[in-house]
């Protein structure tokens, strides 16, 4: 240690430090880390003193009693220092184990919790496991590291499937999203369905996260009755946002009949515009932007009702189309006036699934629908945390222009 070194061993050490002063701090962590590595070692030492119940060296009545024998080395990680090689006493009969550091572990805590942070924000158990020499001193398996991942991850899956009687939800928002998954050593796409919930403060929360058929009736009201079990009660709901899946909303208000359903204005004006000539389609778009957002329902019938009669000879495809959702399309006129910015689209689950997206991209491939799971509600969660800031009704204003989009 430097603090230990007599003069001249100082000196050449400042020099050396002087030619490369960036590595200044690497001789303070070996001092630290052999620091730690004596402490450790005398520690156990003393743990085997009071197993023995005799100081070293002290004689024993009883012959048969337990000895001391020496020590052995093994390896142990700690977080900030690197890999340390501690000795650990042991006892003739093999009797002794140390409760500092316990038989199979090879890193502290802290670094498990590190290793699933890392791995929860989208880094694959392949990249940490390349990157753990440099973060944390010392090469760590793909395979260590899902191991290192189960207890913060075992908290993840109770939040995902958690109690929600104390939550008094009275919108959701229902939609789905692909991911590329790896399921018996082959890849498919995965649909795993998203139900967010705002409750009667306004504030938004995710209430599931499940894998399953968007397109299945079935599927969905299995989803509605789990949420039911789990304490959501039907008679408060008052409105369900979606974007016409098939079958969804039949489920929905066979499970939740006291709710209205609200369509997707942005799905509607694609699906509309889809049946529109590439030369019209900017004008259509005018069209459904003074209906879908006119002052009131009143002002927007009004303005339907001007749209079918300028298009029902030229363009009936799309004037059915639009015929055939028009009420849903409107529903929110039903609600508070502040809370239609939010109510009109299901753009807040749409900037949900983009996230997921973005998150998953590094990892390409998800492991798993138990690794999905994980993954995606710890995701969710930090999204949850940040929602509080910005309660319904503020910062999820539709874009206009994603009318024309992708049609």
């Amino acid at each position: 240690m430097i603090q230990e070194r007599n003069l001249p061993e100082l000196k050449s050490v400042f020099k050396e430090i002087m030619k490369e002063p960036e590595k200044m701090f690497d001789y303070f962590r070996i001092d630290l880390k052999e620091a730690c590595e004596n402490a450790v070692s005398k520690l156990i030492e003393l743990e085997l003193t009071y197993s023995l119940e005799r100081e070293k060296y002290e004689r024993t009545r009883s012959e048969s009693g337990n000895h001391r024998n020496g020590y052995y080395e093994r390896h142990y990680t700690v977080k900030n220092i690197g890999d340390l090689r501690i000795k650990v006493a042991r006892d003739r009969k093999g009797i002794f184990q140390s409760k500092l550091l316990k038989k199979y572990d090879r890193y502290e805590k802290a670094i498990e919790k590190d290793l699933a942070i890392m791995f929860l924000s989208g880094m694959s158990t392949r990249n940490i496991s390349l990157v753990s020499k440099t973060l944390i001193g010392r090469s760590i398996s793909a395979t260590e590291v899902s191991k290192a991942n189960k207890e913060l991850l075992s908290g993840i899956d109770r939040w995902r499937l958690r109690p929600l009687n104390d939550l008094a939800i009275k919108y959701m928002m229902i939609d789905g999203v692909f991911f590329d998954m790896r399921q018996n050593k082959e890849i498919s796409k995965v649909p795993m369905l998203v139900v967010l919930g705002v409750t009667e403060d306004n504030k938004k929360v995710f209430l599931t996260i499940q894998q399953g058929d968007k397109d299945s009736a079935t599927t969905w009201r299995e989803i509605f009755k789990d949420l039911k079990s789990r304490g959501i009660d039907k008679e408060k709901i008052q409105l369900g946002i979606m974007d016409g899946l098939s079958g969804l909303e039949k489920v929905f208000t066979e499970e939740f009949p006291k709710a209205k359903i609200q369509r997707c204005q942005v799905h509607v004006a694609r699906n509309v515009l889809c049946k529109v000539p590439e030369k019209q389609k900017e004008k259509v778009a005018d069209y459904l932007r003074d209906i879908f957002y006119a002052a009131g329902r009143d002002k927007a019938i009004e303005h339907f009702n001007r749209f079918v009669k300028q298009y029902e000879q030229e363009l009936p495809s799309a004037v059915k189309c639009l015929t055939n959702t028009i009420d849903r399309c409107l529903t929110f006129y039903s609600f508070p006036k502040e809370e239609w910015i939010s109510l009109r689209t299901t753009n807040l689950i749409e900037r949900v699934n983009k996230e997921f997206k973005r998150r998953t991209k590094p990892m390409e491939i998800l492991a798993g629908e138990a690794s999905a799971y994980r993954l995606l509600s710890f995701i969710a969660l930090k999204m949850e945390l940040n929602w509080r800031k910005a309660p319904l009704g503020r910062n999820n204003l539709p874009c206009l222009d994603k009318f024309t989009q992708n049609t």
